[in-house]
């Protein structure tokens, strides 16, 4: 089994600041179309299949793999991306959220296995250290931040 868990401030020092509202709108953007926020040519495919009043489906080719995920949001609070079919099983899950100072966080965490392999084996802990890695979700969070950011001044979001 994979966990991993990242958080980064929301406003760090220096950067424009994004309210809980504008952090929202860039994560449920990121969730409909990651296209958008990943590396060129990474997310090849995203496309929202069903939706309803409390989850929507998208299918995406991200890192040439092929996958469906059932994604459910809790206004400005949390995105959870179940991983129905692709190379991993699981869940993911951003949150915004205030830490003790009242300054606005954003986290990640996860839960997964992959699909047909050996769990806690080799492609498993290979898994983990990318997760847990600086090129790892931190980075993914990071960038996250600074695309939402760049949307808003090109008034995309």
């Amino acid at each position: 089994m994979i966990y991993s868990t990242a958080t980064v401030p929301v406003n760090p020092e220096g950067q424009a600041k994004l309210t809980r509202a504008q952090a929202w709108a860039g994560l449920v953007l990121k969730a409909r179309d990651a296209r958008l926020f990943l590396p060129p040519g990474l997310c090849t495919r995203c496309d929202v299949v069903e939706e309803s009043a409390t989850h929507f489906v998208r299918e995406a080719t991200i890192a040439g793999a092929g996958l469906r995920e059932i994604i459910t949001l809790e206004p400005e609070s949390k995105v959870t991306f179940f991983q129905a079919t692709g190379p991993r099983e699981g869940a993911i899950i951003n949150e915004l959220y205030e830490d003790e100072a009242g300054a606005l966080q954003l986290r990640f965490y996860c839960y997964l296995g992959l699909r047909g392999k050996e769990p806690n084996g080799a492609e498993e802990q290979a898994e983990q250290a990318q997760f847990d890695s600086d090129s790892g979700y931190k980075a993914a969070l990071l960038s996250t931040l600074k695309r939402t950011r760049e949307l808003l001044a090109e008034g995309r979001l």
